[in-house]
């Protein structure tokens, strides 16, 4: 069992700066999604280029 130490103010400091960060809302999990979006895309831009538009030039 985890036993956390409550403070004199009983923990209100605590859960004010977690407010704080949730209220500032999820923007890593938005950047981890944007970039696997955008690794996902480069490499449908480079399959489309190296495959369909080379065969176009032969």
């Amino acid at each position: 069992m985890i036993v956390e130490q409550i403070d004199e103010d009983g923990g209100a400091g605590e859960q004010g700066r977690v407010d704080a960060i949730v209220a500032r809302g999820p923007r890593g999990a938005f950047a981890v999604a944007g970039a696997g979006v955008a690794v996902v895309v480069a490499l449908w831009v480079v399959f489309y280029v190296l495959v369909f538009v080379a065969r176009e030039g032969a």
